[in-house]
């Protein structure tokens, strides 16, 4: 009998699949039909409980496709996968892995993007997501995704809009709550930050316990890494303090994907207790840096079709 590990992907019912350590969820992936896109929520802080990010603007109804964390571009080949004004759909195709173990939690799916016309997919996006959990409850959420279209080839068009998002909670945000948004050269703000190369963003600000009568507050954050393998990187970011932040991999160009070589994109989340800490996220990213890729390959053991291995 196998022995029980401390990191599982425990699939549910209605389209969910919860990300767990120690029993408790920190993040769960949602890939239902009732929504344009699949998304991550909640983004659960270390310490407080509560989720970091949010579905939905605080005051915008037009920005309900915000969902906490997705994948989406504004422009592919002209259409509009960003925005729920639009047929364009992602839709989880499979499910290709599920791999628990005590040092990490992983899971690999198919995503394909749809016009909203023709029945097959524009493209293909594997998706591996890697769950690796810290000291003091802390945990990263690695996002490593593989973009093959149907056609030779395929064209991400400019925009500021793509590839990662992320919707932080309203008590986080710098206009409706009290947060501090900072980047890898020590800048904050959004005047100095938005459009403007950086390694990571971090958004960190005051959330409250979750379960505590009191309603005792503390600091906890996000920072979001963008990879020296990626063809932006160091990105452009649209930052904004309403609570939102994203790598803009196609701010200054288009970017092409072949089916020969296709776009890959990696980023890592931290999330975190206490504010931005400029020492930790860099060295974060310097190690970072230098671990392999993953990808998934015909399984060694029984009963299971695929596995994630390291490149």
């Amino acid at each position: 009998m196998a022995a029980l590990t401390r990191c599982e992907v425990v699939p549910l019912p209605d389209h969910q699949v919860s990300f767990q350590v120690d029993g408790q969820e920190v993040t769960c992936w949602h890939f239902g039909p009732q929504a344009p896109r699949p998304y991550f929520y909640p983004i659960r802080g270390p310490r407080s409980g509560a989720s970091l990010t949010r579905m939905g603007h605080p005051g915008a109804p037009n920005h309900d496709h915000h969902r906490s964390v997705w994948f989406a571009h504004q422009q592919l080949l002209g259409i509009d996968f960003w925005s729920d004004q639009t047929e364009a759909r992602i839709r989880q195709q499979e499910w290709l892995v599920y791999q628990d173990g005590d040092a990490e939690a992983a899971m690999a799916v198919k995503l394909g993007w749809y016009d909203g016309h023709d029945t097959q997919p524009l493209l293909d996006q594997e998706l591996i997501a890697i769950l690796r959990p810290l000291e003091n409850d802390e945990y990263t959420l690695d996002l490593h995704s593989t973009f093959v279209p149907r056609a030779e080839q395929i064209e991400f068009q400019q925009t500021n809009f793509g590839f990662l998002a992320v919707r932080m909670a309203k008590s986080i945000s710098v206009h409706f709550g009290d947060g501090k948004i900072t980047g890898s050269e020590g800048t904050t703000g959004e005047a100095d930050l938005f459009g403007q190369p950086s390694a990571w963003i971090d958004y960190s600000g005051m959330v409250a316990v979750t379960g505590n009568s009191d309603r005792s507050l503390l600091t906890e954050g996000i920072t979001y890494f963008d990879h020296p393998r990626n063809v932006s990187y160091p990105s452009k970011w649209h930052v904004r303090e309403d609570g939102w932040m994203g790598a803009s991999a196609c701010r200054d160009q288009a970017i092409i994907t072949t089916r020969e070589d296709p776009l890959r994109l990696r980023y890592r989340l931290h999330i975190h207790h206490g504010p931005a800490d400029l020492a930790r996220a860099g060295e974060i990213s310097r190690n970072w840096a230098v671990e392999p890729d993953y990808r998934t390959v015909r399984a060694t053991e029984p009963h299971q079709s695929l596995q994630i291995e390291r490149i």
